[in-house]
């Protein structure tokens, strides 16, 4: 039996803990923070409830492997989820909208054709079969396996075949990032591009310069469904939490850890803030990369050829709205309010001159959601609302102007959200907002930068680095390192860590 501190209680690190005392280890939490799930916050306040992180989930199957390999009890004895209809209403700049159904690719073409226009619903469906390729092609290496030793495979080779778009007199063409997939496969109609381009910026990502590869997301989406839970994605998070707990895991929170201890070349354990020290066989890290640089430098990926570290990433902007009324029964769990004008916003988050959280900018897109939960109102006649954009991540010391200017790009949310919820502002009773400096607060993640899924392509630059420390005893767990973000994602990272503890070397993911 070996002595594990996990440093954090996030999703992935929780993950990692119950499989690895299930294996017959000693594991001990430790977290800062006075509670746990790291992005999967909540916020109560006069009988409202609003998830501050996920508000869905998608790919259910990686939490209910952990639970059948962890326990008796399944995930859904745990956590009651279900499919939200329609996944997602769209709202476009032009006004025109369109429900599209849940796990239905073919559903999902009836619904563009009838509201975008006859062959919509042909183009995107041969796109998603493209993209099925794609995911084909780098499930395992990208989701189910360690990063491989030679991970240039996955940087130098694109997965998506993109069509030849044939010029007179001229060379053919070939999409390589998602935003030529618009231009060069859907035709690109703008609707249908700012559909497809959404998904790579939910994720804080830009569709300009994300690899062909990030069709995946789509494709992951609308295949394999989109799950709320009850209680709200808060809910999973102590499902997880209360397994950890069933199976020995120990936790110690408001217990922040300033220095891993090394010995030998090899972790040893960590050191806490009351200068206790905390002896280990292994150590894992579910912290951003700037936090475990400075618990220990020079603890970064194993090798010398290593993934180029991920940077410039974006934040997210959270409304939490309180309102009077009760929520209408058509309303969907989750409309995307899109900005009218794509290009300022991606100048404003990914250009020459981007916006900063002391100069946003009036044009973003937006996340509306509306749980038909219980949990979240004080009673029937009252809505609680949530509202999501990505944003600029804060400055290195946030101060009060910048807390000042995400209340202003608050308000702009509010109004936008209202091509969403024409009453918005007459139902108004309260609101609250989480800016990036509360999430730097949160994760000590700089600038509350929130990581991306890994993507293939691109050189390696949307790869997230492995799981192995260059530290003998040491690894790294959670959306900053391999798969990346992402709630299934952290999910998957917390199982290769379990398997490399557990078998070693030569673990080679999940069969």
């Amino acid at each position: 039996m070996a002595r594990i501190v996990v440093i954090g209680a996030g999703m992935g690190a929780m993950t990692a803990a119950a499989r690895l005392a299930v294996a017959g280890h000693r594991v001990v939490v430790h977290e800062r923070a006075a509670t746990y799930g790291g992005a999967l916050g909540r916020v109560e306040r006069d009988g409202f409830g609003f998830d501050t992180g996920p508000s869905v989930l998608h790919l259910p199957a990686v939490y209910r492997d952990l639970f059948v390999k962890t326990g008796k009890q399944p995930l859904e004895d745990c956590v009651e989820l279900s499919q939200i209809e329609p996944a997602v209403r769209h709202v476009f700049a032009d006004g025109t909208t369109t429900d599209l159904p849940n796990a239905s690719r073919g559903g999902v073409g009836e619904a563009l054709d009838a509201t975008l226009g006859a062959g919509a619903g042909a183009r995107w469906s041969a796109f998603m079969n493209r993209a099925r390729e794609a995911w084909d092609r780098t499930r395992r290496p990208l989701l189910e396996e360690p990063l491989w030793p030679n991970w240039r495979v996955l940087a130098e080779r694109e997965p998506y075949p993109s069509v030849a778009e044939k010029r007179l007199l001229r060379r053919e063409r070939r999409a390589t990032t998602l935003a030529e997939i618009a231009a060069f496969e859907l035709g690109g109609e703008p609707r249908l591009t700012a559909l497809l381009e959404h998904f790579a910026l939910a994720r804080g990502l830009d569709p300009r310069t994300a690899p062909a590869s990030a069709a995946v997301l789509p494709y992951m989406e609308q295949t394999f469904g989109t799950w709320a839970a009850h209680g709200g994605m808060r809910a999973l998070a102590t499902a997880v939490y209360e397994r950890c707990l069933a199976r020995k895991v120990e936790f110690a929170f408001a217990s922040a850890v300033v220095r891993i201890v090394e010995k030998g070349g090899r972790a040893a354990g960590v050191e806490l803030a009351d200068g206790t020290v905390v002896d280990a066989d292994f150590v894992v890290a579910g912290v951003a990369p700037d936090v475990l640089a400075r618990l220990l430098p020079g603890a970064g990926t194993r090798g010398a050829d290593e993934v180029p570290p991920q940077s410039g990433l974006p934040s997210r902007l959270t409304v939490l709205l309180a309102l009077r009324g009760a929520r209408p029964k058509e309303a969907p769990h989750r409309t995307v309010v899109h900005a009218a004008d794509r290009a300022t916003e991606l100048d404003s988050l990914f250009g020459d001159r981007p916006a900063t959280p002391t100069r946003p900018t009036s044009a973003a897109t937006v996340t509306v959601t509306r749980p038909d939960d219980s949990t979240s109102r004080p009673d029937a006649d009252h809505e609680a609302v949530t509202l999501t954009a990505t944003v600029p991540a804060a400055p290195d010391s946030p101060d009060e102007a910048s807390r000042e200017a995400s209340a202003v790009q608050a308000e702009s949310l509010i109004t936008h959200a209202e091509r969403a919820i024409p009453d918005l502002r007459d139902r108004l009773l309260w609101h609250e907002v989480r800016a990036p400096a509360d999430i730097a607060e949160a994760t000590g993640a700089d600038g509350g930068s929130v990581p991306a899924p890994s993507l293939a392509a691109a050189d390696g630059r949307r790869l997230h680095p492995g799981n192995s420390a260059r530290v003998e005893g040491l690894f790294t767990v959670g959306g900053w390192s391999h798969p990346g973000g992402g709630l299934p994602h952290a999910g998957m990272s917390g199982a290769l860590v379990a398997g490399l503890i557990v078998e070693g070397p030569e673990f080679q993911g999940s069969q």
